[in-house]
């Protein structure tokens, strides 16, 4: 089990029935069982090849009964379960499959990019966003979002954009991150573009370094 996938199960929560959409092998729900996490889960896949490796996995909880697979896009065939994980997925991607229903009493959530929009989404629903943060595996950086479906919040502008946990602690992976993408966009403005590419690393980075000089005044 690679580091990224370490960190998400390490975040999941004791619950009824889970539901992990976008299941690939299976990992996680096989974690979830062995640790007494769930009683019942859903394993969800858009790839029949992906959906197969799981059912491999979790053949002894499929036979029981308690494990359900579904082949399908989002959450259009999971009954009804009580926590939901989706990790993997592009932030607009989660946004669409938690809109097709109401949000999940917990949920803990993995977004690749647009991690922004991910919270911006939560909170318009009315969520408790409780832990949200970014970790790294090897080069490559992670948030992980997780919370209740109810209990409501507010962030404010850069709470949203970078997450309210990483601007409280200053995790080593937000730091090396932030501090990355500024670099590069210096490093990227040094070459020719278009002036409305320009325009947007721009703004970008007028906003990275509001952040990055508070950061600096903290560390």
């Amino acid at each position: 089990m690679t580091e990224r996938l370490k960190e998400i199960c390490a975040n999941l929560p004791v619950c009824e029935c889970l539901a992990d959409v976008g299941c690939d092998h299976g990992y996680c729900t096989r974690y979830a069982f062995d640790g007494g996490l769930c009683k019942k889960a859903y394993i969800s896949d858009i790839s029949a090849g992906s959906l197969a490796k799981a059912e491999k996995l979790l053949k002894r909880e499929i036979g029981e009964g308690r494990c359900v697979p579904c082949l399908g896009d989002g959450m259009q065939k999971i009954g009804p379960c009580d926590c939901v994980l989706i990790a993997g997925m592009g932030g607009e991607e989660i946004v669409r499959i938690l809109s097709e229903r109401a949000l999940p009493a917990r949920f803990v959530l993995q977004p690749m990019r647009n991690s922004e929009k991910v919270r911006a989404f939560l909170l318009s629903r009315g969520a408790k966003i409780e832990r949200d943060y970014t970790f790294a595996d090897g080069k490559y950086y992670y948030d992980l979002i997780t919370g209740a479906g109810t209990g409501g919040d507010s962030y404010s502008e850069y709470e949203i954009l970078f997450g309210r946990e990483n601007l409280k602690t200053l995790p080593d992976a937000f730091c090396q991150r932030l501090f990355g993408e500024r670099e590069k966009i210096k490093q990227r403005m040094m070459r020719s573009m278009s002036l409305n590419s320009r325009a947007e690393l721009v703004r970008r980075l007028s906003v990275l370094e509001v952040v990055t000089d508070a950061v600096e005044g903290n560390l």
